[in-house]
């Protein structure tokens, strides 16, 4: 034990713009959810990207686009979020690996909780908004971008840059698989795409407050047994 505090999951340099994000995020996932709630046809939006159906992508992409939808399934985001977690535990980074958890289960909590809120629906009664396979694969993304910036010492426009481009990147590519899958209109995906913009900052932000006050809570207890030692 050294008695360093354990590094911030959430860069200090990086808190005002990604809060900002957050915000600006969670109002496009409210004025989208508002827009479309209860419809279960693409919008004007919608028609104008692409109409989803299931014919929408043919060999050898649609392939691709089946091994990116397994990911977000529950046996493939299992698999992800195990691999996420020992990595950050074999680089000694428990806080990191605190958020990986906690930052799925909210990411996909939230997405699950708005699905049923807002009530679109496609291809019959399967609720559509926000996309939760985008929403976990931006997520995902995101807290990696985080970890990469801490270990790599970036500074507040360079590690902003690489935050928002994984995000921008695992979100494109997971949506791009749902579009074409037919499994959400491309409103689905931007929904789901800013959901995670607006969680994970939030949950690293909790995940860091709150272990830091237990490190407080450690250090002082330390503290005392210490006194009662000498006197």
């Amino acid at each position: 034990m050294t008695g360093r505090p354990a590094p911030a999951v959430l860069p200090p340099s990086l808190r005002p713009r990604l809060a900002l994000i957050a915000v600006l995020a969670a109002l496009v996932v409210v004025a989208l959810g508002v827009l479309y709630a209860g419809h279960s046809e693409p919008g004007a939006v919608d028609r104008w990207i692409i109409r989803p159906t299931a014919d929408t992508l043919r060999p050898p992409w649609r392939h691709v686009a089946l091994a990116l939808d397994f990911l977000g399934e529950p046996v493939g985001a299992a698999t992800l979020v195990l691999a996420a977690v020992t990595g950050c535990l074999l680089l000694r980074r428990p806080r990191a690996a605190v958020l990986v958890v906690a930052g799925v289960a909210v990411t996909v909590g939230t997405a699950t909780l708005l699905k049923h809120l807002v009530g679109r629906t496609i291809h019959g009664d399967n609720l559509s908004y926000p996309s939760g396979h985008t929403a976990f694969a931006t997520a995902l993304a995101l807290m990696a971008a985080l970890l990469a910036t801490r270990r790599l010492g970036l500074g507040r426009t360079a590690g902003t840059s690489l935050v928002l481009a994984s995000a921008l990147v695992a979100g494109a590519a997971m949506g791009w698989a749902q579009v074409g899958l037919g499994a959400h209109y491309p409103t689905d995906v931007l929904g789901g795409w800013c959901t995670a913009l607006a969680v994970i900052p939030a949950t690293a932000w909790l995940v860091d407050r709150t272990a830091d006050r237990l490190g407080d809570r450690s250090a002082g207890r330390t503290a005392d047994a210490g006194r009662r030692e000498r006197r």
